[in-house]
């Protein structure tokens, strides 16, 4: 009977290696993106279900678990086991169809994702003008954002903000370019809601992009596991 590979024993153990060092990266990179201050509070805010975070969720998940694939596959090589390169074989393929079906799922509704951030967005609106701790935590964040990305209100301008805009117009106060005068002070003529939007792409553009380059690593190691398990048995 032949024995099994040397060669591919190692290269399997140092592939799920990388893989667990990759499920890490992933877990990493997610959190920072659903952490990030960069409008964080601005995408979730107000009274709607929807959550343009949902697929950041997913991938925290992806990378813990890849990070347990990993460790199984590790084990696995180096021990010689079928049944940790059976269970690691199992659990690579349920992600990947998973993440085919999230990809299909996703490049179907993108009409639907814009319309309900569009009405997250504008609904968002009614936070700034109100007064308390309703909507507290969103007009912090909006004062942050528009210093940053120097714009001055949600949709409609400075409006926007109401009565509260005098203790607010010096993260809306503009010194040079695109100004406009509102209640007798220089602000940005730019609204937010084109930053926010930007934003959100930027952030599903890396969670594609790590979606792509994972299936890639995910078909080497479903041959990797599957060409071990056969030398494993024909031992």
């Amino acid at each position: 009977m032949a024995g099994v590979s040397g060669c591919l024993k190692y290269s399997m153990f140092i592939f799920n290696f990388l893989f667990w060092l990759c499920g890490t990266l992933i877990l990493g990179i997610a959190i920072w993106i659903r952490v990030s201050k960069d409008g964080n509070e601005v995408f979730t805010s107000g009274n709607s279900e929807a959550n343009p975070f949902v697929a950041v969720n997913i991938l925290i998940a992806v990378g813990a678990i890849i990070m347990v694939l990993g460790f199984l596959g590790c084990c696995g090589a180096m021990k010689e086991s079928r049944c940790m390169l059976l269970l690691f074989f199992i659990g690579l393929l349920l992600i990947l169809l998973l993440q085919v079906a999230a990809g299909i799922l996703g490049a179907t509704s993108q009409s639907q994702t814009k319309r309900i951030l569009n009405e997250t967005l504008y609904e968002n609106v009614k936070l700034l003008q109100q007064t308390g701790d309703n909507g507290k935590e969103f007009r912090e964040a909006m004062t942050t954002f528009q210093k940053k990305f120097e714009c001055c209100g949600l949709v409609n301008g400075p409006a926007d903000w109401g009565s509260n805009f005098d203790s607010i117009s010096e993260s809306c106060a503009c010194d040079s370019g695109a100004c406009m005068t509102y209640s007798g002070k220089k602000v940005y003529r730019e609204t937010c809601i084109s930053f926010i939007k930007e934003s959100v792409e930027k952030h599903i553009v890396i969670v594609i992009g790590i979606a792509f380059g994972l299936a890639v690593i995910e078909i080497l190691g479903l041959v990797f596991s599957m060409v071990l398990y056969c030398q494993i048995g024909n031992k």
